[in-house]
């Protein structure tokens, strides 16, 4: 199915033709550039409510990096391009190569025809077979997402557009070994509500349930064996501007049954601010909450990382941005603050590493555009269960740009621990990807253009 038509031509024309079933070769990009994103809300001096390179973009495109330990490679998705300040989203799939020390040409599944919104970037799973699924986001009630499967284990080479879903927003695929899919994603119905649906296989999809539908939510998820995690807010009346309170659910059956971290049974969907799922008033605060990530301790216990700030404009009078644990310790929830940052999307990820080690990376220092989304990537560590956190290394320093969502690969791999991307807080500008290690004593920046099918990340820092 290869063509001479130009890259960007080819995968409009395979977006546009595949339905499902039908299997199609990717167009491959030159290099890794990342999307260009500003959402054009300027409230204050201190420029629009969020603007920059937002590849890895959002928070609640859960997960963007998985590490196949069969295949030795680390499979990531995120927004790209396929030309310097384009602003022509496409979603893209590659793999780090962990013998080789190299990267393909990225993969282009899905063209979004025209949008330049990274609200449609994908999330991607693998299941226990190898297959590399990536699940592209849709938008409101008007862009449609897709889900795509690897014709073959642990390649990117063709991909088989399996559905389109009509509404399907801020996608969270998690592959259940043994029992499929229990996706969590979003739908537009009566603000953002919180939704899931299982699969014994990725094509047979059952009925939609709703997980929380009172007034609007964002959610982070995560995997631990047959158990799933969600934390999530509320926004008041539908105002994402209001976004506030804390709330914590998981399963241990692939979504039959929805438990709060005490163990005590919730009947679905919840439908009432306040409920047993809450764990915080964080409104009784005049305190906003914007959701991070979510991980299991060494005991099974929930942790869940947020910044929280006095307000959704930019700028100091909302602050401080509190970077916030909330850690179930098997009775109660305690809270511990590891730093502050200057922006609302400052986002950054979760490690709890056999040995003790809680670590978090993210741009939790002020960069070249201060206020604006990023900043200075650096890494924090606790050793106390995250009562007390330490800064140990800053990562990136004297940038160009921003560096923006930093995102954590499932089941990590040391060499390739955490990956993001860059661009300027303010104006239209280039974005590159960037990975580090676990040590964080090298930053690696990939190609942004390639003249072979594979190439050696450059060194950074």
């Amino acid at each position: 199915m290869r063509s001479t038509l130009p890259a960007l031509l080819l995968a409009f024309a395979l977006a546009a033709s595949t339905w499902a079933g039908e299997v199609a070769t990717c167009d491959r990009a030159d290099g890794y550039r990342g999307i260009w994103f500003t959402l054009g809300q300027f409230q204050t001096e201190y420029g629009d409510k969020y603007s920059g390179g937002l590849g890895t973009y959002t928070a609640k495109h859960v997960p963007l990096a998985v590490y196949a330990p069969k295949a030795e490679k680390t499979f990531f998705v995120y927004g790209g391009t396929t030309a310097p300040g384009a602003r022509h989203l496409l979603a893209m799939v590659s793999y780090y190569d962990h013998r080789r020390g190299v990267v393909p040409r990225p993969a282009i599944v899905h063209d979004k025809g025209g949008v330049a919104d990274p609200h449609d970037n994908p999330s991607l799973a693998l299941d226990e077979a190898g297959h590399v699924w990536v699940f592209v986001s849709g938008r409101g009630n008007h862009r449609p997402g897709f889900i795509y499967r690897s014709a073959e284990p642990y390649r990117i080479d063709r991909f088989e557009r399996v559905r389109e879903e009509a509404r399907m927003a801020y996608p969270q695929p998690w592959w259940m070994a043994g029992r499929g899919f229990l996706h969590c994603f979003t739908q537009y119905t009566k603000g953002r509500e919180l939704y899931f649906r299982t699969s014994p296989d990725g094509r047979t999809w059952g009925a939609i349930a709703k997980l929380a539908g009172f007034g609007g939510h964002y959610q982070v998820t995560c995997r631990r064996g047959s158990r799933l995690a969600t934390a999530f807010n509320w926004h008041p009346g539908g105002n994402v501007d209001k976004r506030t309170n804390l709330y914590y659910l998981e399963t241990s059956d692939v979504g039959r049954t929805w438990r709060t971290a005490a163990g005590e049974a919730v009947a679905l969907p919840l439908g009432a601010a306040r409920n047993p799922a809450r764990i915080r008033d964080f409104q009784r605060d005049g305190r906003n909450v914007y959701l991070k990530d979510i991980r299991f301790d060494s005991g099974g216990r929930p942790v869940i990382l947020v910044v929280t700030s006095g307000g959704h404009k930019p700028g100091p009078a909302a602050g401080p941005r509190a970077w916030t644990i909330a850690h179930w310790t098997g009775g109660a929830w305690a809270f511990h603050e590891v730093t502050t940052s200057d922006h609302n999307y400052d986002m950054g990820s979760l490690y709890i590493e056999a040995g003790g080690t809680w670590r978090i990376i993210g741009p939790t220092e002020t960069g070249p555009q201060p206020h604006t989304t990023g900043g200075e990537v650096a890494m924090w560590t606790s050793a106390d269960r995250g009562a007390t956190w330490k800064n140990v290394r800053q990562l990136t320093r004297n940038s160009e740009y921003n560096h923006t969502y930093v995102r954590r690969p499932v089941d990590a791999h040391p060499d390739f621990y955490a990956f993001w991307a860059d661009g300027h807080g303010r104006e239209m500008s280039p974005s590159r990807l960037y990975f580090t290690n676990r040590a964080g004593d090298h930053v690696w920046r990939l190609p942004a253009t390639m003249t072979e099918e594979f190439a050696k990340p450059e060194v950074a820092w």
